[in-house]
């Protein structure tokens, strides 16, 4: 039986990131799930949202001024 190899995820710095003032978020697909975590701090761990919360979550933090 084949068993499958995990792979690692490719993390990705969001275009809602900051230019160069240091604020850099990053996301990645995690099997169907979004993670999110801060570049800066990589072994803080990340944030692991369904695809539709992190809809909702792009919703508000957009129709924020």
């Amino acid at each position: 039986m084949n068993t499958p190899v995990p792979t690692r995820p490719i993390w990705r710095k969001s275009s809602y990131s900051g230019g160069h003032e240091g604020d850099c978020v990053e996301v990645a697909d995690l099997n169907g799930r979004i993670g999110i975590r801060d570049s800066k701090n990589l072994t803080a761990g990340h944030l692991t949202l369904t695809r539709e919360a992190f809809t909702t979550l792009l919703t508000h933090l957009t129709s924020r001024p």
